[in-house]
């Protein structure tokens, strides 16, 4: 593939969204260790808009999306008049200092100098300091929406766009805002420690990994992404110096040297603006200041009040990608001076320079027009679509509802019909609607009684068609807008103006409107769709009737409706706008959510098997404030009789988990803290009796009763000397892990694909188990001096001490049956074990410890000693240990060599071990290049562990897909080493620890992010061993000469105090 096509190929926005949305949710749930904004602001219209913003992004941060320690801030434009997105960013700038003055913030501990002049005011000085060093992230969302009028109320921002919605399908729908946060959250790293400004705009999703952005210190830098010459006639264009710095790793940066609007091509040629292969570079509207160049922007911004006040009074504006921009390219210096405040720009911002990041695969999605909206969620991204998402749907047989129409937080009625690829989003659709093809419906609460009966009327919505309800202040009645698909309410009458699909001269005419009706004839405004009194105020019913009236679905010249019509208060787009009620969308928005959520979560208790995460439905009730809560304790008060229903099918330890949630949505917290113990108990209960181990009868049972097929035979009375050493490798795991762990594994298919090896030239994990008869009972001793007799097995009881130092040697008599054999009382029994591993390495050592006693115990006591066996034993034994714990460490340890193994739930549980049969290449290559590093951090696999689990049984829908993606990871890592592509192994390791991540981020740490940070250069891939927390890494190297390199440059880094082991495969 030639590099012009390398470049061409844009990124995949699946791939592309779901990276980002890791990284977005690390950085909220573990800020201090993947840093987040310090701020997001939010530009709005009016203070109503802002409102509205403010209460978006308070659900925001309820929902996961925003960190709780990041300041959040919506700014209107002063008094609601326009002063343009230049002016907009420093008055918002301006505003952030005075919030966090609010908040109580002390500027004083700030450092940074302010060069003299920068700053207006003083008293403002220590504020431009203080703000200076933050990581603020701003989006432009002001405005009104005529392309998209559906979305004015909400902001289009905040529009639905549900990719990546079936991920969790009981989380709440994605927005656009909420996908905007995910990618610019990749953004946040590129400014490291110095302060900076990221401005993006609210109505395209750009599709790039922005975790590889590069922006220079102390300077203004765009986005940038080459386009063909006819897209550039409508857009800016940005002029850069020639550079090819980086075009292999898909991005370049250059200097820019002048900015282009709506260019000829014959502009492109004489500012020398196209590239090598044809094309020129598109302004894609995000910005950002780092360093001196945004200390320069808060110190304007700090002192922009004037600045504003004179565009006001002038009424000029002051646009961010014309003039703000301006002031940091030379060549545009001299034109800038002649715009207004021009100079003051040059003089305040003109010391730094301006860089073009040029991004080769963005994918740019843009929501300008409702058209656009409804072709993204049908075209090249519709396999991520959700389709279905927190809705009540009917039966087929009693609605219509096509395939590839979007249905998102509505409640639809049976005798609905809905056609393709429409989007119908926060509704109540009572039934006799029909809403047609590519249509909208948004906001929209049909009551049943609006309609009469189905044979009186039936409301239709046409192809192409939007509708929508909006709450109106001072108006008990909710207004019905509508219009087509295509219209743009901008147009003129006089030129191309349309309503409803039709030339709007037309549709007056056909329907007897004058001029006179919508518009003052006597004003020189342009006569639109935008500014015209069409939408009538009257009571629902009216509106639907006259609704169809308006849209040409009944008789256009009725007398009574046009009467009706015309007598009535009428608003237009325009008046909509700025009139909506918006506290009460919200409230309506929330009640409305809620009452989805309940509907679902009963269901899921009256007729369901609790598949749904109703800790999550329950957060989403809770809005409801005090009904919330009744619903939640209605639903405490089944539990009872829905465990004893399903008792012999749903597992216990969900049942209480359900319990457990319940009592927390319903504020008992000492009472689900008591119940949490049942919830463990259960789960090793499950475990036990899916390995076809009945533990709990087995511990009870007297020594007098047979033996069942996995109970070891009574040993010989007769002392026989017996000797047996086991000696096992550690493993390292590559992909898989997580999905081996009860009660997962128990339930659902696993697979891992891990490798045993030896350390240092040896098998570090072992245990000598001897007969004795100069001592009766059984004699303990670790390799840390710990040492214990215990005269009479039978006093072995669970549960055990957390800081027991012998409870994985009892736990192994136990399994095996040596205590209910009686044993000890003529025959002593001496086991010594060893384990020359540093502690917590993530390598598999307690449960490859722990196989090898019990394989020892087998052995010594002729019981059933196969691997597999031992495996489903050892499972057993870490439930009695209270460690919970997987199969895949005892089977890494117990098989030799690289194994792909995969379990199948049932009584019993069924393992199966395959083995690959490596080449000796590959077997050389990965002993060359995979560095097993000991990174000097401990790690407790079981703190990691339990909350994974009780993610699990919550049926958290994002740990589930993740894990479902690590088995996947686990089949195609077999694949690239059967086929000896190590590179493709390192990709699969990078994304298995990404997702490890998304399961607990506290399963890294800063260390381990510096370590890997500091090996990406030269490594393929890499990741912590295990659960991960600290331990062993691997880190595969792009080829030996770099695995030398690496290891050379880690032993002698004075920040690394780590420790890379010689190893080789256990074969």
């Amino acid at each position: 593939m030639s590099s012009n096509t390398k470049q061409r190929k844009k990124a995949d926005v699946a791939t592309i969204l779901r990276k980002s949305w890791y990284h977005l949710r690390l950085s909220v749930r573990h800020p201090t260790r993947v840093p987040t904004w310090d701020a997001i602001l939010l530009t709005a219209a009016s203070p109503e808009q802002a409102e509205l913003y403010d209460w978006q992004l308070r659900r925001a941060k309820r929902m996961g999306r925003i960190a709780d320690s990041t300041v959040t801030l919506a700014v209107p434009d002063p008094d609601g008049k326009r002063i343009g997105s230049g002016a907009a960013t420093l008055n918002a700038i301006y505003a952030l200092a005075h919030h966090y003055q609010k908040l109580g913030f002390d500027p004083i501990a700030s450092e940074v100098e302010v060069e003299n002049g920068s700053c207006g005011e003083s008293s403002m000085k220590p504020w431009v300091r203080f703000l200076s060093e933050k990581h603020v992230l701003m989006l432009h969302a002001g405005g009104d929406s005529k392309r998209v009028p559906w979305a004015n109320p909400m902001g289009k921002v905040f529009l639905p766009l549900p990719f990546l919605a079936a991920d969790d399908p009981d989380g709440p729908v994605p927005l656009l805002f909420d996908h905007i946060l995910a990618v610019a959250s990749c953004a946040r790293h590129a400014f490291a420690d110095q302060g900076g400004l990221f401005i993006m705009t609210g109505d395209v999703l750009p599709c790039f990994d922005a975790f590889k952005m590069t922006l220079p210190q102390d300077s203004a830098s765009i986005v940038t992404v080459p386009i063909t010459l006819d897209i550039a006639s409508n857009h800016g264009v940005i002029v850069t110096s020639k550079s090819d710095d980086s075009l292999a790793q898909g991005y370049s940066v250059s200097l820019v040297n002048d900015l282009l609007q709506k260019p000829t091509v014959e502009e492109l040629v004489k500012k020398d603006a196209i590239l090598h292969d044809g094309r020129t570079l598109l302004d894609t509207g995000i910005i950002s200041a780092r360093g001196r160049a945004w200390l320069d922007l808060v110190a304007l911004g700090c002192s922009c009040q004037p600045m504003i006040s004179e565009l006001l009074a002038c009424k000029k504006e002051m646009s961010l990608y014309e003039d703000l921009v301006a002031a940091w390219v030379p060549s545009r210096h001299d034109w800038l001076r002649t715009r207004p405040l021009g100079e003051h720009l040059v003089n305040s911002l003109g010391r730094q320079k301006m860089y073009s990041y040029c991004t080769y695969d963005l994918q740019f999605l843009h929501f300008g027009t409702s058209s656009e909206v409804l072709d993204h969620l049908s075209g090249v991204a519709s396999g991520i679509v959700g389709r279905r998402h927190l809705c009540s749907i009917p039966a087929t047989t009693v609605s219509d509802i096509a395939a590839s129409s979007v249905i998102l937080s509505s409640e639809i009625a049976p005798g609905v019909s809905i056609g393709e690829d429409s989007l119908v989003y926060d509704s109540t659709v009572s039934g006799a609607v029909q809403i047609g093809s590519q249509s909208v419906v948004v906001g929209i609460h049909i009551p049943s009684e609006a309609l009469v009966t189905p044979e009186s009327f039936r409301f239709m919505l046409p192809d192409r068609h939007c509708l929508w309800e909006v709450p109106l202040v001072g108006h008990n009645e909710k207004v019905i807008v509508f219009c087509g698909l295509h219209d743009n309410p901008k147009n003129s009458i006089r030129k191309d103006g349309t309503f409803c699909g039709k030339p709007l001269e037309k549709v007056l005419c056909d329907l007897g409107v004058e001029e006179s009706d919508l518009w003052n004839l006597n004003a020189s405004q342009d006569r639109c769709l935008w500014n015209a009194k069409m939408f009538p105020i009257v009571t629902y019913s009216e509106m639907l009737k006259l609704a169809s009236w308006l849209m040409g679905l009944d008789d256009s010249r009725n007398k009574e409706k046009i009467t009706l019509w015309r007598s009535s208060k009428r608003v237009s787009l325009e008046e909509l706008h700025g009139t909506i009620n918006f506290p009460e969308m919200c409230n309506g928005s929330s009640n409305h959510q809620a009452d989805l959520a309940a509907g679902i979560a009963k269901a899921c208790m009256n007729y369901g098997m609790l598949g749904r995460n109703l800790s999550q439905l329950c957060h989403e009730i809770l809005q409801k404030e005090s009904l919330g809560l009744e619903i939640c304790k209605n639903f405490l008060d089944q539990c009872p009789k829905f465990q004893e229903q399903n008792s012999k099918i749903l597992p216990k330890s969900r049942a209480y988990q359900v319990e457990v949630d319940l009592l927390r949505a319903c504020g008992d917290e000492a009472k689900a803290i008591d119940l949490e113990h049942k919830v463990w108990e259960a789960v090793a209960e499950e475990t036990a009796s899916a390995v076809r181990y009945g533990f709990r009868e087995h511990l009870l049972e007297s020594s007098s009763k047979a033996n069942s097929e996995n109970q070891i035979s009574h040993l010989n009375r007769v002392f026989q000397p017996r000797r047996t050493k086991v000696e096992l490798p550690v493993r390292v795991d590559f992909v898989g892990g997580w999905s081996d762990t009860p009660p997962w594994s128990l339930e659902r298919a696993g697979c891992v694909l891990n490798m045993a090896i030896t350390l240092e030239g040896s098998l570090p994990i072992g245990t000598i188990i001897e007969t004795t008869n100069e001592r009766s009972g059984i004699s303990i001793q670790d390799d840390a001096g710990n040492e214990l007799h215990i005269e009479d097995p039978i006093t072995i009881k669970t549960p055990f001490e957390v800081n027991d130092p012998f409870r994985l040697v009892k736990s192994a008599l136990l399994v095996t049956g040596i205590v209910q054999e009686n044993f000890g009382q003529s025959t002593g029994l001496a086991i010594k074990t060893w384990a020359n591993v540093p502690r917590g390495s993530g390598l598999g050592t307690s449960s490859i410890l722990a196989a090898a006693v019990v394989k020892g115990l087998l052995q010594i006591s002729n019981g059933d000693e196969s691997n597999e066996n031992v495996a489903r034993l050892v499972l057993v034994l870490e439930q009695l240990m209270g460690t919970g714990g997987g199969w895949q460490d005892q089977i890494g340890g117990l098989y030799p060599g690289i194994k792909f193994t995969s379990s199948f739930p049932g009584i019993p549980l069924r393992l199966q071990v395959v083995p690959l049969l490596a080449s000796p290449q590959l077997i050389s290559e990965l002993q060359q290049r995979l560095l097993v590093v000991f990174t000097g951090q401990v790690r407790l696999a079981h703190q990691v562990l339990h909350k994974v689990v009780t993610r699990y049984l919550q049926r958290d829908n994002l740990l589930i897909s993740s894990i479902k993606r690590l088995t996947e990871l686990a089949k195609s890592g077999r694949e690239a080493l059967m086929n000896c592509e190590v590179d493709e192994l390192g990709e699969i390791m990078s994304e298995a620890w990404r997702l490890h991540q998304e399961l607990d981020p506290y399963c890294s740490n800063e260390f381990v992010d510096k370590l890997f940070a500091f090996s990406q250069p030269y490594s393929s891939g890499f990741k912590l061993v295990g659960a991960g927390g600290g331990g062993f890494s691997l880190i595969l190297a792009k080829d030996t000469q770099k695995a030398k390199e690496l290891r050379q440059r880690l032993e002698e880094h004075p920040e690394f105090d780590v420790k890379v082991y010689n190893w080789s495969i256990c074969l």
